[in-house]
């Protein structure tokens, strides 16, 4: 089997592949993100997949390369990573009580062709209203402080969902099914 290199640091993306092979690399990817420039969130997570696996894909001449990018939407307004925790509370305040898309893109790129495949998917994710002592409890817990969106779907942000619509693994980082099926198209059975 061809070796399959996850272009990414995120630990939530790597136990999600596990999830069905242990025949892959991580090489995180140096890919710098571009924030604010582009408004559709669809587009910029998948120019940011597609940039942290061509960054990878360099240094490899035959695999398959997987670059994946999460962001959250609200209210035509795209929520990334927080800089500060004052910007996490912001962020969390603007999802209480409210629903949100998490939008998750992936790139597979083969390096031996130069065939590639570009997704994105939306998860609607629905928030509680949240109180002003939740949310200084969960920033002091700097959690919020590296997620899109300022928080965990999978960890202790989990208190705060009421409940979920779509694939739940896009929502965490890695569209597990979605993938799966674009993984065919480069004849891998896993």
């Amino acid at each position: 089997m061809r070796q399959i290199i996850l272009a990414s640091s995120s630990p939530r993306r790597k136990q999600i592949l596990s999830k069905v092979t242990d025949n892959f690399l991580v090489d995180s990817s140096k890919y710098e993100e571009v924030r604010g420039t582009i408004t559709d969130p669809h587009s910029l997570v998948k120019i940011h997949a597609e940039g942290k696996a061509r960054d990878v894909a360099k240094k490899y001449k035959d695999a398959l390369i997987i670059g994946a990018d999460s962001v959250v939407y609200i209210n035509h307004e795209i929520l990334e990573k927080p800089f500060s925790e004052q910007e996490a509370k912001e962020m969390l305040g603007k999802l209480s009580g409210k629903k949100h898309e998490v939008i998750t893109g992936f790139c597979i790129i083969d390096t031996e062709s130069g065939k590639s495949v570009t997704e994105s998917i939306a998860t609607n994710v629905y928030f509680k209203k949240l109180t002003e002592e939740e949310i200084d409890w969960y920033v002091s817990t700097g959690e919020p402080m590296d997620k899109a969106g300022a928080y965990a779907l999978q960890e202790k942000g989990a208190v705060f969902i009421e409940k979920t619509e779509g694939d739940f693994y896009g929502a965490v980082g890695l569209p597990l099914f979605h993938l799966m099926k674009a993984l065919k198209s480069f004849d891998v059975t896993l």
